[in-house]
C-alpha cells in the first residue's frame, strides 16, 4: 500500500470525524480551495473507508474452539476462511494482557472503549480504551498516548482515574482506567430533576476537577456534557471528568511522538468551543479556552440549551461559525429563557422544580453576569482560572457579592466602534472639526473673562496638580512591585519546570510573598519537595512552612498533601517545637470544615505522641473516617484509599492507648490487595508496637523485622526519590522511618537510625 503523505493524511483525520456529509464537503471547500488534486484524494480515501465499514459490517463472524473443548476460543472476525491474525476489531471475549473484553461501551474518531475485566493481581471491572485498527495513523496514535500521559499525571477524585497502560502484540497501544459507571451530566440533572442549586454544586466539582488538570499543565479543550458523567456514591452524585483524548499540555511534552493540527482542521465540538479554538490563529490556546467551554455547559445547566445551537453553526460552513462564535454576542441565560415557547418553557423549569417565572428571575441577574463573563469573547476577560469560577459561584450560593460584573457602556460601546470602524471614523472627523470651530469662537470670546478666573484658580490648580502627581507616582510604585512580584514567580514556576531548582529558589527569595497565589505555592512545593530528597531538612523546612501560609486557593486533596510533606521534614531537622505547633496548626484548620481527606490529617498528627487535648481535637476526625467503612455499599469502596484510612485509624487506637483495635486496624490494611510498600510497612510497624504492649514479643519482633527489612532496602539500596501515589510518596516511606525509631526503641530498647544515601 502506497503511504499517504501527511497533509493527506491530516486532512482524512479531520474530515472522518465530522458528523455529516454536508459538513465534510464544507470542510473540503475550504481546505482544499486551490488543489483539487489534494481533494480527490481525500474524497477516496473517505469512500475507500465507507466500503470498508460495510464490508466488515457484513462479514460472518467465526469462533474456532480449542482442542480441549473449552469455552477459551480464537476469535476472528471476517470471511470464511480468513485467518486469525487477519482480525480487524475485538469481541468480546477477547484477552488484551491480563484483560478480558466484556462489552464495548464507547466508541470515539481514533479509539474505542470496552467494559473489561481485570484477572491479576485483582479481580475487578474496569475501562480499556484501544485504537482502532485502520485508525493507527500518526496523528491518532498520537493523541491517544497523549490522553493516557495526560491522565496518568492527574489524581483527583473527580477525574477518572489511570490503572495500566501497555500494547498488544501487533503494536496498538492501550490504556486501563477506572470503569466509570454513569451517565452524563445533563440527563442525570433532568431525570431526577435537580434544582438549579443541585445543578450549580455539581458544577463546582467540575471546575475544581479541571482546576486540578490545568495546575498539572493539562487543557481539556473539549468540555462538554458527554465527556463529564455522574455517578454515584453512597447515594451520592459525583461528577467525572473523562476523554482528555484531544487535551494539550501547556507546560510539558505529553508525547514523544509528534502530533498537529492540520490546516483548517476543528478540534474541538463547535458548540462548546472558544472563539480563539475555532479560529485557529496565531493565538495560543490556553487555559481559559477550558474557562469558555465550562461556561458553555454551566449556560446549558441552567437553561437546556447551549448559547449557539450546534446545528445552525455548522449549517453554512466553516467560515460563519467561525464569526458566529468570534462576533456574535450570545443571550444571557434569564433572556434565551423569555424566548422558548410555552410547552419548552414549562418543561425546562419542570427539570429544574420551578415555575417558570420563577425560574427567570433567579437566573437574572448574579448568574446572568457570571455565566457572560466565562463567555466573554476577549479571553483576557474571562475568569484567569476555573477555581476563580467556582469561587464566584460559590459566592452566590452564599449571598455574597460576586466578582463579575456587567460589561461597562464604554466597553460595549468599544465593540461597537470596532464593527463600523469606517463610519465612526468619518463621523469623528467631521464631528472634531465642528469641535474645533466651535472651540475656536468660544474662546475667543470668553478670553477676557477665563483671564481673570486663570489668575485667581492657578494657584490652586498647581497644588492640585502637584497632590495627584505624587499619589500617581506611590500608585505607579505599588503596580510596578506587584507586577515585578508576579513576573519573578512566573519566571520561577519555568525554572522549576526546566528542573533549574537552585535559581528559581534564589530568584524566589527576593519577593516577599504574603497573599495567597497557586502559581507560588506550586513553587514553593517542588522547592520542598527538591531540598528534602537531598536530606537539607531546614530549607525543605522553611519553604513546607511558607507553603502552608499562603496554600489558601488549592482543594483540600492538594493542600493535605502538603501537610503530610512539612511534617515529617519538621521531625527530621529535629524541631520539636515547631512540629507542636504544626500540628496544632493542622488541627485548627480543619476544626470547623467538613472533613475532607480527614485520615490524612489524623495520621500527621499523630507522627509523634500526642496530649489528650490533640487526641479529643482529632476524635470527630475519626468518627469520619471510621464511618466511611460502615456506610459504604461496596464494602470498603475505593481499595486503595481505605488501605490508607485503616491506617490513620490504626495510628489514632494507638496513641490512644486501645492496642487491640490498633492491631485489628493494621490487619486490616495488609489483607487489602492492592500493595503499596510504605504503607504496608507503616502498618507493620504500628502492629509491633500494639503486640509488644499486648505481650505478644514474638510477633511484635516479627512484624519489626519485616517492617526494617523493607525500609532499610528502600533507603540503603535504592536511595529516596519522589515516588507517586501508587508506589508510595518520599514522605510515606519518612513517615514509616520515623514510626521504626519509636518501634525499635520500644521493643529492643535501642533507637532505629537509617541515613538516606
Amino acid at each position: 500500500m502506497t503511504k499517504t503523505k501527511p497533509q493527506e493524511e491530516a486532512l482524512f483525520d479531520a474530515a472522518r470525524n465530522l458528523a455529516s456529509p454536508a459538513a465534510r464537503r464544507a470542510f473540503l471547500d475550504q481546505a482544499c480551495t486551490d488543489d483539487p488534486g489534494l481533494r480527490a484524494k481525500v474524497e477516496a480515501l473517505l469512500a475507500a473507508e465507507a466500503e470498508a465499514e460495510k464490508f466488515f459490517k457484513d462479514a460472518a463472524l467465526s469462533v474456532v474452539l480449542t482442542a480441549s473443548g473449552s469455552q477459551e476460543a480464537a476469535v476472528k472476525i471476517g470471511p470464511p476462511g480468513a485467518k486469525a491474525e487477519d482480525g480487524i476489531t475485538e469481541v468480546s471475549g477477547t484477552r488484551i494482557g491480563r484483560y478480558k473484553l466484556l462489552q464495548r461501551i464507547g466508541e470515539g474518531g481514533g479509539g474505542v472503549v470496552y467494559m473489561a475485566e481485570q484477572e491479576e493481581p485483582v479481580r475487578r471491572r474496569v475501562a480499556l480504551k484501544i485504537i482502532k485498527l485502520g485508525m493507527d495513523t500518526r496523528s491518532v496514535i498520537a493523541r491517544f498516548e497523549a490522553e493516557r500521559q495526560a491522565l496518568a499525571m492527574m489524581d483527583h477524585p473527580n477525574i477518572a482515574r489511570v490503572l495500566d497502560a501497555g500494547a498488544t502484540d501487533t503494536g496498538r497501544p492501550y490504556f486501563v482506567m477506572e470503569l466509570v459507571r454513569g451517565v452524563k451530566i445533563t440527563d442525570y440533572c433532568d431525570k431526577n430533576q435537580l434544582d438549579t442549586r443541585r445543578r450549580l454544586d455539581l458544577f463546582i466539582q467540575i471546575c475544581q476537577a479541571i482546576q486540578h488538570a490545568h495546575q498539572k499543565g493539562i487543557i481539556h479543550r473539549d468540555i462538554k456534557p458527554s465527556n463529564i458523567l455522574i455517578t454515584l456514591h453512597d447515594g451520592v452524585p459525583v461528577p467525572k471528568v473523562i476523554d482528555f483524548g484531544i487535551a494539550k499540555a501547556t507546560e510539558m511534552r505529553l508525547t514523544d511522538k509528534t502530533f498537529f493540527t492540520a490546516y483548517e482542521q476543528i478540534i474541538g465540538t463547535p458548540a462548546y468551543m472558544s472563539p480563539e479554538q475555532a479560529e485557529m490563529s496565531g493565538l495560543d490556546i490556553d487555559t481559559r479556552s477550558d474557562i469558555y467551554s465550562l461556561g458553555v455547559l454551566l449556560y446549558e445547566l441552567l437553561t437546556g440549551r447551549t448559547p449557539f445551537d450546534p446545528k445552525k453553526l455548522l449549517q453554512h460552513g466553516l467560515d460563519e461559525m467561525r464569526r458566529t462564535l468570534r462576533e456574535q454576542e450570545p443571550q444571557r441565560p434569564s433572556t434565551m429563557l423569555t424566548t422558548l415557547q410555552g410547552t419548552e418553557l414549562t418543561a425546562t423549569a419542570e427539570h429544574r422544580q420551578a415555575e417558570p417565572p420563577k425560574l427567570i428571575s433567579l437566573l437574572r441577574g448574579d448568574l446572568d453576569w457570571i455565566v457572560m463573563k466565562a463567555l466573554e469573547k476577549d479571553r483576557r476577560r474571562r475568569y484567569e482560572t476555573a477555581n476563580g469560577l467556582a469561587m464566584d459561584i460559590n459566592r452566590y450560593l452564599n449571598h455574597e457579592p460576586v466578582i463579575a460584573r456587567p460589561p461597562s457602556r464604554f466597553y460595549r460601546f468599544q465593540k461597537l466602534v470596532r464593527r463600523n470602524q469606517v463610519i465612526f471614523t468619518a463621523t469623528g472627523a467631521v464631528a472634531v472639526a465642528l469641535i474645533i470651530g466651535l472651540g475656536t469662537s468660544t474662546w475667543l470670546f470668553f478670553q477676557e473673562r477665563t483671564a481673570r478666573q486663570r489668575a485667581v484658580t492657578a494657584e490652586q490648580q498647581q497644588a492640585r496638580l502637584r497632590q495627584e502627581a505624587e499619589q500617581a507616582r506611590a500608585n505607579e510604585a505599588e503596580l510596578r512591585r506587584q507586577a515585578e512580584t508576579r513576573q519573578k514567580i512566573t519566571q520561577a514556576a519555568l525554572l522549576v519546570s526546566q528542573e533549574k531548582f537552585e535559581e528559581a529558589d534564589k530568584l524566589l527569595n527576593e519577593v516577599s510573598l504574603t497573599q495567597p497565589t497557586v502559581e507560588g505555592a506550586a513553587v514553593l512545593r517542588s522547592l520542598g519537595e527538591w531540598y528534602a530528597l537531598q536530606n537539607q531538612w531546614r530549607p525543605a523546612a522553611d519553604r513546607f512552612t511558607l507553603l502552608l501560609q499562603i496554600d489558601q486557593l488549592d482543594g483540600w486533596d492538594i493542600s493535605t498533601l502538603d501537610y503530610l510533606e512539612c511534617g515529617p521534614v519538621l521531625i527530621e531537622l529535629g524541631d520539636t517545637d515547631g512540629y507542636e505547633r504544626f500540628r496544632q496548626t493542622a488541627v485548627a484548620r480543619v476544626a470547623d470544615a467538613a472533613y475532607p481527606f480527614a485520615d490524612r490529617i489524623i495520621k500527621i498528627s499523630l507522627l509523634r505522641p500526642a496530649n489528650e487535648k490533640i487526641l479529643q481535637a482529632l476524635e470527630p476526625l475519626a468518627e469520619v473516617a471510621a464511618k466511611s467503612f460502615v456506610t459504604n455499599v461496596n464494602a470498603d469502596g475505593d481499595v486503595f484509599l481505605a488501605a490508607w484510612r485503616s491506617v490513620s485509624l490504626a495510628l489514632m487506637e494507638y496513641r490512644r492507648g486501645d492496642y487491640t483495635r490498633a492491631a485489628a486496624w493494621c490487619r486490616r490494611c495488609l489483607d487489602y490487595p492492592e500493595y503499596n510498600a510504605p504503607r504496608a510497612a507503616t502498618a507493620r510497624v504500628i502492629l509491633a508496637m500494639s503486640c509488644q504492649h499486648l505481650g505478644q514479643t514474638g510477633e511484635a519482633r516479627s512484624e519489626l523485622t519485616q517492617a526494617r527489612s523493607m525500609i532499610e532496602d528502600k533507603f540503603k539500596k535504592n536511595g529516596l526519590d519522589r515516588g507517586t501515589g501508587v508506589q508510595g510518596f518520599w514522605f510515606d516511606w519518612i513517615f514509616a522511618r520515623i514510626l521504626l525509631g519509636e518501634a525499635t526503641a520500644l521493643i529492643e530498647g535501642t533507637p532505629q537510625v537509617i541515613h538516606c544515601q
